[in-house]
């Protein structure tokens, strides 16, 4: 059987590691690396890594950091963060990073996909999703998809972009409510349901996870899948001390239904 993973997502922004709450006012929680050489030591299942300033900037993939990361980390790792072309693709894998993720380069050309897919391979790519929630006068609840950490609206639909990008048959898809980042109050289900339901590929969820006892909620509800969290594994506590964590080998079985 094929076990859900368990999996810290980490941001930074000008070399250091922050939290956001909604995705603004970041807060200075460390050094990157540090936190990867912790996440070693814990054994984690792999390990997300965005450039929350990157592409706000307009700025290319911090290469130098990347390589450190990927030269520390001994689980896989994703990395996103001002990839726009082919040939930053393949020098951050060429760097040893297993899978890059993309968001606003792909609203902006989706044939990047299938450019970038021939060069370094489909399942090596990873589109993030990041969406808010739009509540109708009517009291209905649909998404809106953002891009440049969560300041430009793309102008399609939520749904059709699902459509999209499953005919692409990428790797995996990382979707993630903006309303809830930095939150804890747990994952958005009804926004998962949508899109599992339009999708047959592999799904990570990001976004609001309040506690293991939610992780393992999703792995009950979704199966196999990806269950990704920023604060939970970062800070401690009502006052939120920062404490690098992740869960035990009894706890992660709990999570994941292992007896």
């Amino acid at each position: 059987m094929i076990k859900s993973r368990v999996i810290p997502c980490l941001l930074v922004q000008n070399n250091g590691l922050v939290k956001t709450v909604e995705f603004g006012h970041p807060k200075y929680v460390g050094d990157p690396i540090n936190a990867v050489r912790i996440y070693n030591e814990k054994e984690v299942d792999e390990l997300i890594v965005l450039d929350i300033g990157a592409t706000v900037r307009g700025l290319g993939p911090n290469f130098r950091l990347i390589e450190q990361l990927a030269r520390e980390c001994r689980m896989p790792l994703t990395y996103g963060g001002g990839i726009s072309n082919v040939d930053d693709a393949r020098r951050i894998v060429g760097l040893g990073v297993e899978k890059i993720s993309l968001s606003s380069a792909v609203f902006n050309s989706p044939n990047l996909i299938d450019q970038i897919g021939d060069c370094i391979g489909l399942q090596s790519v990873c589109v993030v999703i990041d969406v808010r929630t739009n509540k109708s006068f009517f009291g209905s609840t649909d998404y809106e998809v953002y891009t440049h950490n969560g300041s430009k609206r793309v102008n399609r639909h939520f749904r059709d972009i699902l459509t999209i990008l499953n005919e692409k048959r990428i790797g995996e898809i990382v979707i993630n409510n903006i309303d809830r980042d930095g939150s804890m109050i747990g994952y958005d289900f009804d926004l998962i349901d949508i899109v599992r339901n339009a999708m047959d590929m592999p799904m990570t969820i990001l976004g609001g996870a309040r506690d293991y006892g939610n992780l393992k909620e999703a792995v009950n509800r979704y199966k196999t899948l990806g269950v990704a969290a920023g604060s939970l594994f970062v800070f401690k506590g009502k006052y939120k001390a920062v404490l690098i964590s992740y869960p035990n080998k009894e706890e992660l079985n709990e999570i994941q239904g292992i007896n």
